[in-house]
């Protein structure tokens, strides 16, 4: 696709309600939240040059930053990014504001079978809009494994839950992401367990069997292993599609002959969806709906999942993308993958306390 300076001055020339909803407000601020690497670079400029919207943009690198901001309140942002997993209990906080979607023409573009996937934890869509979604899984150098695990199939958990493998590739390094529910619950899918509703004899287990490849882990860290796996210094992550596929692209860049593989294993896996929500305090709620629905213009959209390779939920943005990102089963999953995706629901105050608890001495090694 082109540059969005293009796509800019295309929306700045369209008739019609679409062309009344850019052009009105009184917000000249918009405070956004969101993960990093995630936007194409020339996406908020071109926003800004079309609006004149100074977009003031900070990043978390796990969904607890952001949560610790929703349930204080007063965080002072105008558009923020939560995770699905976490939006049941923002909302019952009553974080967000209810959507006037008279202001998010571009609405109509978004996958019915995707809105109704969050519509499970946010009813009716009524407080969030679909920015990106993938799965979590395992991303693996291909020649690393190779060599320290010849013969072994690269199909399952086990290549980190088991700690006899997960020996071996400690000797090439194994990364974690930072997300103590997401990680338990991959633990527990991978011992045919429930990921939604753990029994507390569940969470034992788990705790034991993460207690037992501990040791062979080389780092917790969500910010570090897109670098680390791209330059060599993991050959292993269990992590997001979204951090593992732009490893991928960042070695390819590089030239440095590391080839990047993501898998989602055969026990199963979760969905992620990355959302956008407003704050009920929000100083500049308008310029917050002005964002939003810039970025679900198609050609917006597509143009960001060009360049940070992770699927968005745009039916109209398809064939805008490019065939290398649409075909890539790592960011769209095959039918017969989405099959063995979880969706990821609330859990209870007493089983995110277990688990804060089981994941705090994880990270310390007790």
């Amino acid at each position: 696709m082109g540059s969005l300076v293009a796509v800019a001055s295309d929306l700045a020339g369209c008739g019609g309600d679409r062309a009344h909803t850019l052009s009105q407000t009184t917000d000249t601020t918009v405070n956004l939240y969101m993960w990093a690497d995630e936007i194409a670079p020339d996406t908020l400029p071109s926003f800004e040059k079309l609006t004149g919207i100074k977009v003031n943009v900070s990043y978390f690198d796990s969904p607890e930053m952001l949560e610790s901001h929703m349930l204080t309140g007063s965080s002072g942002f105008d558009l923020v990014m939560p995770s699905d997993a976490f939006i049941q209990r923002h909302l019952r906080s009553g974080a967000y504001a209810a959507l006037d979607k008279t202001k998010l023409p571009n609405l109509t573009h978004l996958d019915r079978a995707l809105m109704g996937r969050v519509a499970s934890s946010d009813p009716a869509n009524a407080h969030t809009v679909i920015y990106d979604w993938g799965t979590m899984g395992i991303g693996y150098n291909s020649a690393m494994l190779a060599r320290h695990l010849p013969g072994v199939a690269l199909d399952s958990w086990n290549l980190v839950f088991d700690p006899t493998l997960a020996s071996k590739l400690s000797q090439c390094g194994i990364g974690l992401i930072d997300d103590p529910v997401g990680v338990v619950r991959m633990v527990l899918i991978s011992m045919g367990r429930s990921p939604n509703n753990p029994r507390p004899q569940d969470l034992t287990d788990a705790e034991r069997v993460m207690s037992k490849f501990r040791p062979f882990i080389r780092n917790i860290d969500t910010s570090s292993q897109i670098q680390g796996l791209a330059n060599g210094d993991l050959c292993v992550a269990v992590s997001y599609s979204g951090n593992i596929v732009q490893a991928r692209k960042r070695a390819r860049d590089a030239k440095n002959g590391i080839v990047i593989d993501y898998l989602i294993p055969k026990e199963g896996s979760l969905l992620w969806f990355d959302l956008l929500a407003i704050p009920k305090d929000a100083p500049h709620p308008d310029s917050a709906y002005r964002l939003i629905n810039y970025l679900m213009e198609p050609a917006v959209i597509a143009h960001i999942s060009n360049a940070d390779n992770i699927a968005n939920a745009n039916s109209d943005a398809t064939p805008l993308l490019d065939p290398s990102i649409a075909e890539d089963a790592a960011i769209y999953p095959t039918a017969a993958q989405q099959q063995r995706l979880f969706m990821q629901t609330e859990l209870t105050s007493e089983q995110i306390r277990v688990i804060t608890r089981i994941w705090q001495e994880f990270k310390t090694g007790r």
